[in-house]
């Protein structure tokens, strides 16, 4: 058996990053920009008003009085110049005049027919966005980068119609076994409904990939090999079951033969040990176990990853936080530990709390977890207040 470390690894060997493709900003959302985006203009293009107000051709003193001599509103500027005793009645988002030194906010504004008096003092510059304030022309949004929402506002803001982001990672998802059968059918009595592929299928939607859900594949080689030749084209070939050893486990026998080349088998972590990888003619292959729990575990942690890295972001292991332990834990073992726990608030860092059953079967645990919390291999007992890392669900 291998490192979670090293297999990871092994994976990111394993992937290319995706070509580019161009799409339009509505569909941007969630995608990896794939080379940096450059401003087509300068934001704000002019300097403009902060606040509601009075533009005014000096700064001065409390008590100053200007005649107001027109009005500026945002998409329609004020096409004069003010004297040093003038203003303009001014709104947010508003050109500043030509000749304006400041603005006054209405708050501290005293109206008298055609003239005002400041109530306030003001200084030059006052509640005044200068020009380019924002950006300028040919600054960039770098990449890569999963666009959020705030930055489909910016590639707005920056007059960019279209983008260039990481084409989708196409993933076929195979679940393997005599015993299962598709969510609203019957089962048979020797039979269960298949489940981890949604949640796999679900989470590689997240991360940006498109997903196919494939039939299930019966313990049979042809029908492995059946469907298996379904999956042509697929980036990432993921089989969920048929990975160990016994006389059903036929996948790595049959990817074997389909010219599979296997990168690992096996790995020193619970839940998951029965995981491997390789690639598959132009395809990479991903072996998930069939246990409902290590297979989302190992989705996770490799899946994920391998994900992310396709579409040119940081080829890196899942992110994980620290926390204090709420409890009392044993030893480890011989394999890093991912046990489902719950996180509760704490003083400094969050409390985590694993729960008692740590079986893999065990879906409604996993519902209820808002972590996994890491041990170590080897990792010896640990009090309750020690800092452990934790991984966030």
């Amino acid at each position: 058996m291998i490192t979670v470390e090293e297999a990871l690894q092994r994976c990111f060997a394993l992937v290319t990053p995706m070509p580019a493709e161009t799409v339009a900003l509505r569909q941007a959302a969630g995608r990896v920009l794939a080379a940096p985006a450059l401003a087509r203009l300068t934001q704000p293009p002019f300097d403009a008003s902060a606040m509601d107000g009075y533009a005014l051709g000096r700064a001065a003193a409390a008590g100053a009085r200007y005649r107001v001599i027109g009005e500026a509103g945002a998409g329609h500027g004020f096409t004069g110049a003010l004297a040093p005793d003038q203003a303009t009645r001014i709104f947010t988002g508003a050109p500043l005049p030509k000749g304006a030194q400041t603005i006054a906010i209405q708050e501290d504004i005293t109206v008298f027919g055609p003239e005002i008096t400041v109530t306030g003092a003001t200084t030059p510059g006052d509640n005044i966005r200068p020009r380019g304030q924002d950006f300028h022309e040919g600054d960039a949004l770098s990449a890569p980068r999963r666009l959020r929402a705030n930055d489909l506002a910016l590639l707005a803001a920056m007059n960019i119609a279209t983008v260039d982001v990481a084409r989708r990672p196409v993933v076929a998802i195979i679940a393997t076994g005599d015993e299962l059968v598709m969510p609203g059918e019957t089962p048979g009595p020797d039979q269960i409904v298949a489940s981890n592929l949604f949640a796999l299928a679900a989470l590689a939607e997240a991360e940006g990939a498109e997903v196919r859900l494939l039939p299930i594949a019966r313990d049979t080689e042809e029908e492995l090999r059946q469907v298996f030749a379904l999956a042509e084209g697929a980036d990432l070939i993921v089989t969920i079951g048929g990975a160990s050893v016994g006389d059903h486990d036929l996948v790595g026998k049959v990817a074997a033969d389909l010219g599979l080349e296997r990168a690992f088998w096996k790995i020193a972590m619970r839940p998951g040990k029965p995981l491997m990888a390789g690639r598959l003619g132009t395809s990479v292959m991903l072996g998930l176990p069939g246990n409902p729990v290590s297979a989302i575990v190992c989705g996770h942690l490799f899946l994920l990853p391998m994900l992310r890295a396709m579409q040119g972001l940081a080829a890196e292991p899942a992110r994980t936080l620290r926390a204090e332990l709420g409890q009392d834990v044993g030893p480890a073992g011989p394999r890093v530990h991912y046990m489902r726990a719950k996180l509760t608030p704490g003083e400094g860092l969050p409390r985590i709390a694993p729960f008692v059953a740590q079986d893999s079967a065990l879906l409604r645990i996993l519902t209820e977890a808002d972590a996994l919390l890491v041990r170590p291999l080897g990792d010896g007992p640990r009090k309750a207040g020690e800092a452990v890392d934790y991984l966030p669900l």
